[in-house]
């Protein structure tokens, strides 16, 4: 077998100081995320904001972000992309599995509909345990602390960590979270949060007692059983982790790729570039 060749070295970017103390957004910037925020709430749209907004809300972490996230369902993203277009934004989809954006003058606004992966996606739910908060000066919300930790569980790859999110939305609460729902959000891939929790304890070990005893002996019961009686049928899951890190699975050693069907099944974002038609007017202010 040949030596794999050297790649070159490129300087890692050092990662911000966490802080609580707020950063100021650029005037244009901060223009935009409110008119965002009126528009939506002018048209009685059903979403919450996500990202470092809703962070610093649950945890005191103040960070520089370079666009506002908001989240909501795909149907909804579908219906209200056009309003946007008629105000006289740019809209885009990059990725109608759940991604849209909004933008103007080199500054955006994610609409986000779920993972990248198709895993977790989100639903009215979602929005209905959104909390109250001011943003921008708008009358807002903002994801629930336990929509917003299953929203991190997948963002795990090499260039981008979220476990440290978790960590922190754990610790910042002091574990006053409804478990059965960060479960139920989590599902069948209940060892993601299990890593996560194991990351916590680490980071805080004199508080592991932040997530329920009972917790920590379900899922610790649920990993020993599963390694001493591994499933001979179960599929390779590193796509859903990070596709390119584990590309080499799926084109080299002809394991099945789980996110291509994942995506596959999943919700889309429907969006033809055009303004709203009278229909889509009144489903996207929810006549």
């Amino acid at each position: 077998m040949e030596d794999c060749k050297a790649t070159p070295k490129h300087e890692v970017p050092t990662a911000a100081l966490t802080s609580s103390t707020p950063s100021v957004l650029p005037e244009q910037q901060e223009d935009l995320f409110r008119e965002v925020l009126l528009l939506l709430e002018s048209i009685n749209c059903s979403y919450a904001v996500a990202g470092a907004f809703a962070l610093r809300r649950h945890t005191g972490i103040c960070r520089d972000t370079k666009d506002m996230d908001v989240f909501l369902t795909s149907e909804t993203a579908s219906q209200v992309l056009p309003r946007f277009v008629e105000q006289g934004f740019q809209c885009e989809v990059p990725d109608p599995n759940w991604l849209a954006k909004v933008h103007r003058d080199g500054y955006f606004v994610d609409l986000i509909t779920g993972m990248s992966n198709g895993v977790i996606v989100v639903q009215d739910s979602w929005i209905q345990r959104s909390h109250p908060a001011r943003l921008c000066g708008v009358e807002s919300r903002v994801l629930a602390p336990e929509e917003l930790l299953a929203s991190k569980l997948f963002v795990t790859r090499r260039e981008r960590f979220d476990g440290s999110d978790i960590a922190h939305i754990i610790y910042g609460t002091r574990g006053k979270l409804d478990w059965d729902r960060i479960l139920a959000l989590t599902g069948e891939h209940w060892e993601l949060l299990l890593w996560s929790l194991v990351l916590f304890r680490y980071v805080y070990p004199a508080n592991s007692d932040y997530v329920p005893q009972t917790l920590w002996e379900n899922l610790l019961g649920q990993f020993a059983d599963a390694v001493r009686s591994p499933n001979p049928d179960a599929k390779f899951r590193g796509t859903l982790i990070d596709d390119a890190i584990f590309a080499i699975d799926v084109e080299e050693w002809g394991l099945v790729n789980l996110l291509a069907e994942q995506r596959i099944r999943s919700s889309k974002i429907q969006y033809d570039g055009k303004g709203p038609d009278s229909s889509e007017c009144s489903a996207a202010a929810g006549e």
